[in-house]
């Protein structure tokens, strides 16, 4: 019997984002949140004796900006090999779009596969065989399983691989393939990298995304972290989700339906703020507030957004760990759209308009074509997995319901400028 830690998507010394602008924000903890994650990682993989460690690519984060990222990463597999454990791992677009990386000496523990072909390690004492190739370049097209053997006959085979199968949300289909391909290899178990996400996509056998080990922003919310793994026979016995990132990033919901008053408000907010730090399991919280319902405090909530933020980072500090990223306002007016169809109002024609946007989901350059320019003159690395200009349909949503509720404010003081 022998376990392993499967791990990826490590994005070393990634700047976590959405947070620096605040001066009360944990500027030590935003920077150091990655390295910390890692930490938590070597002291799991010694705490618990593994075998070895596997790391599925985007070990690195592009370019450092000098050597400390190479250096502590050696100081942290010096750690593991003293414990006996060793370490393989292949690169993934992130590192390969590096040039500093590419030149790392490695500790003999560790292990890099090519990125030429397809290679095979055999860990005779464990009866096991990984498998794994490198990414040569940032954008991977084609089939990388292909060039892999069949599985070692009589060993435990593990296939380590960077791709997005055929395809997940907010991630390019770099080294596509398919689960059948994967299965048809005859391995025990494939360890992959490159989607942010938890996932378990199948158990026969086991083919699993372990996630990242850190969020970095608010498109990553929720634990984050690696997968135990236990085999006993020649079987996988046991894989097991291990949390160990040290920041978390949530979206909460205040429902404001019904709330009268400045006071009714700032409570359900609170209440809000506490049930979310008690979800993270002891850990600091990078909170994005999302306000709805029918409110007669729509008005004020728009008008004095800076004024609102600055109560909700009040509430926040009280509580000692949580900090707000950003506070979206989707409320209702309460008589604001009781719009007739049939009207051909302003109000209405937003209306029509906003719900038209959101049937469409179109993208952000259609409305803004000079974003294209700037998306043109961007680092390619920038528009990988976490694109900034690609929106998810909540995204987009939330943006048409700030259109709304700026347009429709507007409309109404100018309507009742009119009357007056």
């Amino acid at each position: 019997m022998f376990r392993f830690l499967h791990a990826a998507d490590i994005h070393m010394d990634s700047p976590l984002r959405g947070l620096e602008s605040f001066e009360d924000a944990p500027v030590d903890q935003i920077r150091g949140a990655v390295r910390r994650a890692f930490d938590n990682l070597v002291d799991l993989a010694i705490r618990e004796d593994v075998r070895f460690v596997l790391i599925g690519g985007d070990l690195f984060d592009g370019d450092w900006k000098d050597y400390n990222t190479g250096i502590y990463f050696n100081n942290r597999m010096g750690a593991l090999r003293e414990a006996g454990i060793e370490v393989f791992m292949v690169s993934g677009n992130h590192d390969a779009a590096s040039q500093i990386s590419r030149a790392l000496r490695l500790p003999d523990n560790v292990t890099l596969f090519s990125h030429r072909k397809a290679e095979t390690r055999i860990l005779e004492d464990s009866g096991v065989a990984v498998h794994g190739q490198s990414f040569p370049s940032r954008a991977v097209l084609e089939d990388l399983t292909q060039g892999y053997p069949q599985g070692e006959s009589g060993l435990f085979n593990i296939g380590l691989l960077h791709t997005a199968l055929t395809g997940r949300p907010g991630h390019e289909t770099y080294a596509p393939c398919t689960l059948d391909g994967l299965k048809s290899k005859g391995y025990q178990y494939w360890a992959l990298g490159h989607v942010h996400q938890r996932e378990e996509v199948s158990r026969d056998p086991w083919i699993v995304f372990p996630g990242n080990i850190q969020g970095r922003h608010i498109r990553e919310t929720g634990p984050r972290g690696c997968t135990l793994v236990t085999v006993d026979e020649g079987r996988v016995n046991a894989v097991e989700p291990y949390d160990i990132d040290v920041l978390r990033w949530a979206v909460g919901k205040v429902d404001l339906n019904g709330c009268e008053n400045e006071e009714a408000c700032l409570e359900r907010v609170g209440r809000t703020m506490e049930d979310t730090l008690a979800a993270a399991d002891g850990r600091p919280v990078a909170l994005r507030l999302m306000l709805e319902g029918v409110t007669p405090l729509h008005g004020s909530l728009h008008e004095r957004a800076s004024h609102w933020m600055e109560e909700f980072r009040g509430i926040a500090a009280g509580l000692m760990d949580v900090w707000i990223e950003k506070a979206i306002f989707r409320t209702v007016e309460p008589s604001a759209y009781q719009v007739d169809s049939s009207d051909i109002s302003p109000l209405s024609a937003l209306e029509k308009e906003v719900e038209g946007l959101k049937k469409r989901k179109e993208n952000l350059f259609e409305y803004a074509p000079e974003l294209e320019k700037l998306r043109s003159k961007l680092p390619p690395e920038l528009l990988d997995d976490d694109n900034p200009f690609d929106l998810s349909d909540e995204e987009m949503d939330d943006l048409c319901e700030d259109i709304r509720a700026l347009l429709t404010g507007r409309i109404l003081r100018q309507e009742g400028r009119h009357e007056n």
